[in-house]
């Protein structure tokens, strides 16, 4: 068995529908013919994954993409029922899958509680419908709804909404109707993320040209901050994210932030063993090849340095209201450290160092300023 004790699995399902303007992950739209190939390589991945780690308890799973409820319900059985045979579970182990709102159906959401999910991370992303037209998205306000009430009905614990504020265009009463109609729906858990414009997209060829498609930070700060006020009573444990209760918090996610070590599986995956990070190949061909092959899918790796490792530290550790311990980010400028003590934006808790929910929307520019 590897050195390391990773607490988690993320899994990676790659195929879209429809590839959403502004997304620059490792998706794939009209690749629907290699979804079978891909379930069949993805499993023989994941029983390798498992014989390495034979004996070793995980606790979390995430199942991202792409649209993993793209899948049909035999592909998502087959993934699931491999998952849990390959690895051994902690009794109370949180299995999260992503999805896409037309995606989710009675027959899916049954099919997801059937085989062990116990949280959907729903992509609504927005119920104004320009909004949602202006970033590529191409399910209706009305679909989120639909898709909620067949997650609970098939009894799966905990729903999670993700949002994204900030696009050109959108107004404060916009945000805060998309903030309010998602509240009405009674998730456990909400993300809101800034949207962030990557070169490489549709939406970023388009900003290129068309200056005013580019978000305005203080206008994003600004949603951030009624993001807050209408959140006021949820516990907000880290920077983009609010859970109903601390219980409700992303286990999974908390990993990633914490510096946790993690297992992958699938094309463009990403995992963590102490100092190493690596990653699979990002197309589904020398995928689908190298597993026929009975080679690693792998794409590349590298090793931390201690720089680089207190680097990490500091970026998600922060992010988190629990904050980073002091020895792992050690040494620091003990100068700039006390103008950040005195400022506010940093409490010294003794063993760990924070930055209060109050100016979560500054941690980039605190870890700059500490580096």
């Amino acid at each position: 068995m590897p050195v390391g004790t990773p607490r988690g699995l993320y899994v990676h399902v790659p195929f879209c529908a429809k590839r959403c303007d502004y997304c620059d992950f490792t998706t794939f739209a009209g690749r629907d013919d290699q979804m079978a190939d891909y379930v069949d390589a993805l499993c023989t991945e994941l029983r390798r994954i498992g014989q390495v780690w034979e004996g070793h308890t995980l606790h979390t799973l995430f199942i991202g993409g792409g649209t993993p409820t793209l899948l049909e319900p035999t592909h998502l059985a087959e993934m699931l029922d491999t998952i849990s045979t390959a690895f051994q579970w902690a009794p109370d182990a949180e299995w999260t899958i992503e999805a896409n709102p037309e995606t989710v159906t009675a027959i899916t959401a049954n099919c997801l509680a059937d085989h062990g999910i116990n949280r959907v991370s729903m992509g609504a992303q927005s119920f104004d419908p320009m909004v949602l037209d202006l970033l590529g998205r191409w399910h209706r306000p009305g679909q989120v709804a639909q898709a909620v009430t067949h997650v609970r009905d098939a009894n799966i614990a905990q729903v999670s909404l993700d949002l994204i504020f900030g696009t050109p265009g959108e107004t404060v009463e916009s945000w805060a109707g998309s903030l309010q109609t998602a509240l009405d729906l009674g998730p456990d858990h909400l993300s809101a993320y800034a949207l962030t414009v990557e070169p490489a997209t549709p939406y970023g060829r388009r900003a290129k040209i068309n200056p005013q498609l580019i978000p305005d930070e203080d206008l994003q700060g600004e949603r951030l901050a009624v993001t807050a006020e209408l959140l006021s009573d949820w516990d907000h444990y880290e920077v983009s994210n609010w859970a109903r209760t601390p219980y409700n918090r992303c286990r999974h996610n908390l990993a990633y932030w914490h510096g946790d070590d993690w297992l992958a599986a699938g094309v463009g995956a990403t995992g963590a063993l102490g100092n190493r990070r690596w990653w699979n190949t990002r197309s589904i061909d020398r995928y689908l090849k190298a597993i026929a092959q009975h080679q690693s899918p792998e794409g590349g790796s590298e090793q931390l340095d201690a720089d680089a490792l207190r680097l990490e530290a500091l970026m998600m550790g922060l992010r988190t209201v629990e904050g980073v311990a002091k020895t792992r980010v050690e040494p620091l400028d003990a100068a700039q450290l006390q103008a950040l003590y005195t400022s506010g934006l940093l409490i010294d808790q003794g063993e760990m160092i924070h930055v209060p929910p109050t100016h979560f929307n500054q941690v980039d520019g605190i870890v700059r300023a500490l580096i």
